[in-house]
């Protein structure tokens, strides 16, 4: 676990309505950032899906998806038994 000190300055209404709220807390900083992380890792996935679709490449299939995990692993693999 990382301890961290923020400060912020934020205007006086927004914080009296977000401690009420209880969102200046750990627990709630801590939902707010998870919550903001997911938002931004869907919109990077969003984008991507997108260049892949307007790139012409066609699409792969479930097995060519598969060769790959299974080539990618293998690799893994054989890095690890030559680090031994």
């Amino acid at each position: 676990m990382t301890t961290l000190e923020l400060t912020l300055n934020l205007p006086d209404e927004l914080a009296s309505k977000a401690q009420a709220a209880g969102l200046l807390n750990s627990e709630a900083i801590e939902r707010l950032l998870r919550a903001q992380l997911r938002k931004q890792a869907s919109q990077e996935l969003r984008v991507m899906l997108d260049k892949v679709r307007t790139s012409g490449i066609p699409p792969m299939t479930e097995d060519e998806v598969q060769a790959e995990i299974d080539a990618y692993r293998a690799e893994r693999r054989a890095e690890r038994s030559t680090k031994s």
